[in-house]
């Protein structure tokens, strides 16, 4: 049950109200408005009186209503009208029209406007037009003359809607902090049917300021990255002609009066306000020219894996930056995928996108490398992006989103989780899609019988733990087929397994051999050193396993045990 809060000003608010609730609609979609229920249950409703006197019955209702804001003159509040929409989930039963009642005198109680037994209270009624939703409105001036007391009323309105929902059986939403993006309105959505898009204007306009927010590294190219979108933007400016907010519009997207729909960026969501855009832009300064020369592709994957890590063992505001940095990425990843994944991959970053807010701040500083690596490969030409780099990113991908589903459940962010876990199946699928031809294609090439047996032996030495998991994967073949390769490169396929078992742990792998698989050939691109530096190496460790440590005099000597592989 989502009910929806908003305030009306104007001396004729609660007139065009009435109006609304009780016309048929844009499309015809209020069927048979009607009062159910009212602040002394009495109140004329239009809805059952005779056609020929409907408007005279609206103007009625409205003028009792505000009644107790007229009688304040030029001392009414500017704001004098709370409307709220409550509506049931589609696969709600349909309540009658007493059940809609009380719940519509559960929220205004639960609101501060009508206290159960308060007989000056606000005026108020419920007004049903179609069987899933009602519109309650109230007038903001007590029957006393006072103000009703409604601080924190969108939030003591949304718990006494979870319980609404436990007591009637309906649906049961996952209670939120308050920093949810707005939705689109009821409007909009119509809006949006009409002109046959899938999405609302205000949709569509959040997703592409949050790819410009992500692939910009000043606020001069995030405009002008907007704009090479379509997007029209109106800076607002103060009196020392400083840029403090900016709106945004679609071409094509107006008003009654054929003037542009504009969206202050607040109001697409909360961090999405110019000073906020700002601090992550500061927050995240370029990396060193050196660490960009090494391959993008390489480097997000790198810091993809390391946010699990983050996640598990950083302070709350490196986690929760983590979880801004990899929503960036995810963002970006759809440019830069081939048309079978884009819908998925489109989907994931829409719906990770309520992952990445939390009341917690973000601490950016630890995101530098993800979010640069990201930026550079989106710079690269289309001829030179590698497939198998996009299917090792999202491998590492779908951890790091998993792991994030985790840490919102063990700080009880119930909105949060489920769309971590919403967005890990789109992942999943854009994975798939991108990752099975490929893997596929290395299978093909697997090479004779021989080299399988000696790389399970590598394997039985390097991980016996995990090696009767990673024999029996399905991609076993592929990751055969990029150790041959590796070694064919110069590498040593025993070094390279041990040094993708460092990185880290196969136990929370679903398919290890296909996690080792891109891992190896990550490290298998790298230049392979000489066979001089190989053998440098080889006698390097043959003396640190046979020369004994000797401890300070008087005590007994150590000799090193072999190094302990991690996992």
């Amino acid at each position: 049950m989502i009910p929806k809060i908003i305030l009306g000003k104007g001396a004729r608010a609660t007139r065009r109200l009435i109006g609304y609730l009780y016309a048929p609609g844009t499309a015809n979609e209020h069927t048979d408005p009607h009062l159910v229920a009212s602040w002394n249950g009495f109140a004329p409703d239009p809805g059952r009186s005779p056609q020929r006197n409907g408007k005279q019955v609206e103007n009625q209702l409205a003028t009792q209503l505000d009644q107790p804001v007229k009688m304040l003159g030029d001392k009414a509040p500017a704001t004098t009208l709370w409307h709220c929409p409550v509506r049931a989930a589609p696969e709600d039963p349909i309540l009658t029209d007493a059940q809609w009642a009380d719940i519509a005198r559960r929220i205004v109680a639960a609101a501060g406007l009508a206290p159960e037994g308060d007989e000056e209270a606000c005026r108020w009624v419920a007004v049903r037009h179609a069987d899933d939703h009602i519109h309650i409105a109230a007038t903001l001036v007590r029957q006393d003359g006072r103000r009703p007391r409604r601080d924190h009323d969108i939030r003591a309105v949304q718990r006494e809607a979870r319980k609404i929902e436990i007591d009637l059986g309906l649906r049961r939403l996952n209670p939120g902090d308050g920093t949810t993006a707005k939705r689109p309105t009821s409007k909009e959505q119509f809006k949006a049917q009409r002109q046959g898009q899938d999405t609302t204007t205000r949709e569509i306009l959040r997703t592409r300021v949050r790819r410009a927010v992500a692939a910009a590294s000043t606020e001069t190219e995030f405009f002008a990255l907007l704009e090479a979108t379509g997007v029209a933007v109106r800076p607002k400016t103060g009196p020392s002609g400083d840029v403090l907010g900016y709106s945004v519009a679609l071409p094509g997207d107006l008003n009654k009066h054929g003037e542009p729909v504009w969206f202050s960026g607040s109001t697409l969501a909360g961090d999405l306000s110019l000073p906020k855009i700002r601090h992550r832009l500061t927050a995240t300064t370029p990396e060193p020219a050196t660490a960009r020369a090494a391959d993008p592709w390489h480097q997000a994957t790198a810091a993809t894996e390391r946010i699990p890590h983050h996640l598990t063992h950083g302070s709350d505001h490196i986690a929760q930056g983590q979880l801004v940095a990899l929503g960036a990425a995810l963002d970006l990843l759809p440019l830069t995928a081939p048309a079978a994944a884009k819908n998925e991959l489109e989907r994931a970053a829409a719906l990770f996108e309520r992952a990445t807010r939390s009341r917690i701040t973000a601490d950016l500083d630890s995101t530098r490398v993800l979010r640069r690596s990201i930026q550079t490969i989106l710079r690269i030409p289309t001829t030179t992006r590698d497939g198998a780099g996009l299917a090792m990113l999202l491998d590492a991908a779908l951890i790091a989103v998993a792991f994030a589903k985790h840490w919102h459940r063990t700080h009880q962010h119930a909105q949060q989780e489920a769309a971590a876990q919403q967005a890990l199946v789109h992942l999943q699928t854009a994975y798939s899609q991108v990752a099975v031809p490929i893997l596929d294609n290395l299978a093909r090439r697997t090479p004779g019988i021989q080299a399988k047996q000696r790389y399970a032996h590598h394997l039985q030495q390097t991980v016996p733990e995990h090696a009767d998991r990673i024999l029996k994967d399905p991609a076993w073949d592929a990751l055969i087929t990029t150790l041959a390769d590796a070694e064919t490169a110069g590498h040593d396929p025993a070094t390279l397994l041990d040094q993708a078992l460092g990185q880290r742990t196969l136990d929370d792998a679903h398919n290890p051999a296909r996690a080792l698989t891109w891992r190896i050939h990550r490290l298998g691109q790298r230049h392979a050193p000489s066979p001089l530096a190989q053998a440098a190496m080889a006698r390097s460790t043959a003396r640190l396993h046979a020369t004994p440590v000797h401890p300070p005099a008087g005590g007994p000597t150590v000799v090193p045990q072999p190094p302990v592989r991690r996992r």
